[in-house]
């Protein structure tokens, strides 16, 4: 298992991680307003704008992307697992590559946290320290977690 920097011959599978992770977890927390909202902001555009940032990277294990990060500054924008392969430390580890290039300029992460996902980060000493939302179509809204971790000890 490593974690690599995405390549731009990667956006397929990214793309594919992205959707399937989506379209698998999502619906178990959220309306398929919201899970709609997720695929469609998860675009091939958007998959390329990452890799071209340099900040998205791949966790290959067997010569398979099954999962993917990315950062932005301070600001860790997903985290993304195959269904078929969470619960064996794979998003710990993808968290760990990014907290660990994030904590080299900065002295804080931040992250936008999912339902599916908040535990984890809370197990990780994430804090809540807001709230988000967007409307979507329907009246219905996306309530979201702002979280932040200390990475550096002044």
């Amino acid at each position: 298992m490593k974690y690599i920097t995405a390549t731009s011959d990667m956006a397929d599978a990214i793309h594919d991680v992205l959707h399937t992770s989506i379209k698998t977890i999502y619906p178990m927390y959220y309306p398929k307003e919201v899970v709609d909202f997720f695929c469609k902001h998860h675009s091939n555009e958007h998959v390329l704008d990452g890799i071209k940032s340099g900040n998205m990277g791949v966790l290959v294990d067997n010569n398979v992307i099954i999962g993917t990060g990315c950062f932005d500054h301070n600001h860790i924008t997903g985290v993304y697992v195959l269904p078929a392969c969470q619960n064996r430390g794979y998003g710990s580890y993808i968290m760990n590559c990014l907290e660990n290039q994030i904590a080299k300029t900065h002295d804080t992460a931040f992250l936008d946290a999912s339902l599916p996902a908040a535990c984890l980060y809370e197990h990780r000493s994430y804090k809540t320290v807001g709230q988000g939302m967007y409307e979507l179509e329907n009246d219905v809204k996306l309530v979201y977690e702002i979280m932040e971790k200390k990475l550096k000890v002044k």
